[in-house]
């Protein structure tokens, strides 16, 4: 930078003393090397700051990390709990209209039958009470269980009478004791009180 007027000063300097020996000529030089040195050192400084305010940072998602995963090991049990028996509720939604869905055959009737005959601890004589359609169907398939159980020597015989309280897929056994209600719906009413719905 050039001056164009030229600095006077009123009295002599004191105290005043040349901070380089570099010549004029090569001030530009010497300048251009302590700016350089400065952006150096400031970019250092940049640099150590940044990486100072990165592991702050890290460290405070860090602990935010734990503090969410404490709060959710703590909460997930109480969820689980609380959704326990919502999800019990549409799994057994879930298994009616399956069941209600589910097309009846003659193996399907005759395997509720074995298994309230299996229940049954009464050795007199026990009615099964079938839907019509499903009477109907054991005896268009000729069922075995029609034969099988007519005669059951001295323990008694079991007779099977259509019943309209029955839906299809649905069995009442009636013994001497009282009724073996195997309908469908009350199965799914037992595993409802067994989990304490």
């Amino acid at each position: 930078m050039k001056w164009s007027k030229p600095l006077l000063m009123h009295s002599g300097l004191r105290d005043v003393r040349l901070l380089t020996q570099v010549p004029a000529r090569e001030w530009t030089a010497h300048v251009r090397e302590r700016e350089d040195e400065a952006y150096r050192r400031g970019r250092l400084e940049g640099d150590t700051a940044c990486g100072l305010k990165l592991e702050q940072q890290r460290q405070e998602l860090d602990a935010l990390q734990n503090g969410v995963m404490k709060n959710l090991q703590s909460i997930l049990p109480q969820v689980l709990k609380e959704a326990e028996p919502a999800l019990i509720q549409l799994a057994l939604e879930a298994a009616r209209k399956l069941v209600a869905g589910m097309p009846v055959d003659a193996a399907m009737v005759e395997a509720v039958v074995r298994e309230a005959l299996a229940q049954v601890e009464d050795s007199g004589e026990i009615t099964i009470q079938l839907h019509p359609d499903d009477l109907a169907l054991l005896h268009k398939h000729a069922s075995p269980l029609l034969e099988a159980h007519a005669g059951r020597g001295s323990s008694g015989a079991v007779k099977f009478s259509s019943s309209r309280e029955a839906q299809r897929g649905d069995c009442l056994a009636l013994t001497r004791f009282g009724t073996l209600d195997a309908r469908r719906e009350t199965k799914l009413e037992q595993i409802q009180t067994s989990l304490n719905l």
